[in-house]
């Protein structure tokens, strides 16, 4: 029973333990440290776990700590568990969006196995989409069980270059943003047309949802799907016509393009921090 530590008790922990739970894994083996006070109630409440205000508490005897944190407060907690994590030498995991490697090896330790994870907000009810790279001190099982934690909210990728997780984040951990706003777009469209809003928003959505459950649940290719839906010089033809016109492929490209050079530059100002 592997003993796991989450350092944050926010919305992506909450989402991690809730599945965990789900998978079997037993209460009594998670820890959470959380410093406030009504967030810890809620916890333990919820999902029956043990929590703590300080990190140390939560860390004793942990043989996997997920980092759930703000990038900003990491070296402070490194200055807190760092006697505890040079005697036990735990597989870390951190979730905190843009820190790299290197970053993380400074603040807590080249010798640690550490995974870097770049999960987005879907995982907070269970479909999320996390990318994973792993450092060289973390061995297979520890792998297995970086993974086995993430799956618990989603999906999960390994990433074989670290450099590519700023476009996991541009497309994924971004991602949602984009979907939200089309969704906003196809609902204002349909207005401007006639369609009382309540019902634009509710077709819109569900289309989306279901277009979504398709793709993933056929393992068709997008493009097979689409000219599935495409008769020859129908209502989708013109609508796609019209996207292509305006585009939206090169849209999108420049999109995630500018998300991981910005995913690039945040990781970069980490650097300032001690």
């Amino acid at each position: 029973m592997t003993r796991i530590a989450f350092i944050g008790g926010g919305n992506m922990a909450r989402s991690l333990i809730g599945g965990l739970l789900k998978t079997g894994m037993a209460a009594s083996t998670i820890s959470v440290a959380e410093p406030q006070a009504a967030a810890r109630e809620a916890l333990g409440r919820d999902f029956g776990v043990a929590c703590f205000a300080e990190n140390r508490q939560a860390v004793t005897d942990a043989e996997v700590i997920v980092l759930a944190v703000k990038p900003q407060i990491m070296p402070a907690i490194h200055a807190e568990l760092g006697d505890s994590l040079q005697r036990h030498h735990p597989l870390l995991i951190s979730i905190a969006a843009g820190v790299r490697l290197d970053q993380l090896e400074r603040w807590f330790g080249s010798h640690l196995p550490i995974v870097r994870c770049m999960p987005n907000t879907p995982a907070l009810i269970g479909a999320g989409a996390t990318g994973l790279y792993a450092n060289s001190r973390v061995s297979p099982a520890q792998k297995a069980q970086a993974q086995h934690i993430l799956d618990a909210a989603g999906i999960t990728r390994w990433i074989d270059d670290e450099s590519l997780m700023d476009t996991v984040t541009g497309l994924s951990g971004s991602g949602p943003a984009y979907f939200f706003a089309l969704v906003e777009a196809l609902e204002a469209a349909a207005v401007q047309q006639g369609l009382p809003r309540d019902t634009a928003r509710a077709l819109a959505a569900q289309t989306c949802l279901g277009a979504g459950r398709m793709l993933t649940e056929s393992g068709e290719d997008p493009a097979v799907l689409r000219q599935r839906v495409t008769s020859p010089n129908g209502t989708t033809q013109a609508a796609l016509e019209s996207f292509a016109a305006d585009g939206l492929p090169a849209m999108a490209a420049r999109a995630v393009a500018a998300a991981t050079r910005r995913g690039a530059e945040l990781a970069a100002e980490l650097d300032q921090l001690p």
